[in-house]
């Protein structure tokens, strides 16, 4: 496993998170199961959020045997002050533990968003305050969406958020405005040492009206273990990248794994080819369910 600096926060993250929707609705058995073999392949970051069904609950089970060994990160889906204070407290309950090392402000995706969650009476208020009282480490931000790269840029423009989690992938770069708008968010990023990790790396699409859903991502996504391997390793061809958030479903966890491991026999060129060739890849984000 690789790792890499998270900005200026000087963790060395593994470039696989750990993407703990995977755990909202699955048995403490399979959420244990699936957490040790995340950590036993090196990863050492968690990413959960307090909208992620039983995810919190499955984690805290655990957390008293794995805590010092982690990097945990959660979410507030709030946007007003009091709500998300209440819910950044009911998070650490339900984590089992005093502390996380990142708040983010979950799902922020377009202006209207950011300026909910930025505004006076605002959401990054309770965080902030959350970060002086030692609660939470940082405070960081994320969203998906085709407004998601741009409405970060201006996250940073108004808060000095220590890491961003935004989406970029082969047929999203297709788009020649949301490939400019997320490299003029590398572009900040960078200036301000933030760290940058990536969603929605291996998704193939959105799920197709009627059809049954096999997997529990809200999106379809690549389940083949070449294709798969091609969109990891593209995305960590940027070096701007710190890591890529692993799919909310934990059937996919081991292929990504393996990914990781095999990246560096695929070039980006010929990963942008396999990928960009496959019947219906498309941007996950023409319907978000949420």
């Amino acid at each position: 496993m690789e790792y890499r600096r998270l900005g200026r926060l000087g963790y060395r993250s593994s470039v696989l998170i750990y993407g703990a929707a995977a755990l909202s609705d699955v048995s403490q058995e399979v959420a244990d199961r699936s957490v040790d073999e995340a950590l036993d392949a090196g990863i050492n970051y968690l990413d959960v959020a307090a909208g992620y069904g039983d995810a919190e609950v499955r984690l805290g089970a655990m957390m008293h045997g794995i805590r010092d060994r982690v990097f945990l990160a959660t979410k507030t889906g709030e946007r007003a002050v009091d709500d998300a204070w209440r819910q950044i407290n009911a998070s650490l309950e339900r984590l089992q533990t005093d502390r996380v090392d990142l708040l983010q402000l979950h799902a922020v995706g377009d202006l209207d968003d950011l300026d909910r969650a930025t505004a006076a009476d605002g959401a990054l208020h309770a965080a902030v305050r959350a970060q002086e009282e030692g609660l939470v480490g940082a405070v960081g931000i994320t969203g998906h969406g085709h407004d998601a790269p741009a409405t970060h840029l201006e996250a940073l423009r108004r808060y000095p958020f220590a890491t961003v989690l935004t989406p970029i992938n082969p047929v999203l770069a297709i788009n020649a405005d949301y490939l400019r708008a997320y490299e003029a968010l590398v572009e900040e990023v960078q200036r301000q040492d933030a760290g940058l990790m990536i969603i929605k790396s291996v998704s193939q699409r959105n799920w197709p009206d009627g059809a049954e859903k096999t997997y529990t991502t809200w999106y379809e996504p690549l389940d083949e273990q070449r294709a798969i391997t091609a969109a990891v390793s593209w995305v960590l061809s940027h070096d701007e990248v710190t890591a890529i958030a692993t799919p909310a479903d934990v059937r996919l966890l081991p292929m990504v794994i393996r990914a990781e491991r095999e990246r560096h026999g695929i070039s980006r060129e010929d990963a942008e080819d396999l990928l960009r060739n496959l019947a219906d890849y498309s941007s996950p984000f023409i319907t978000i369910p949420f």
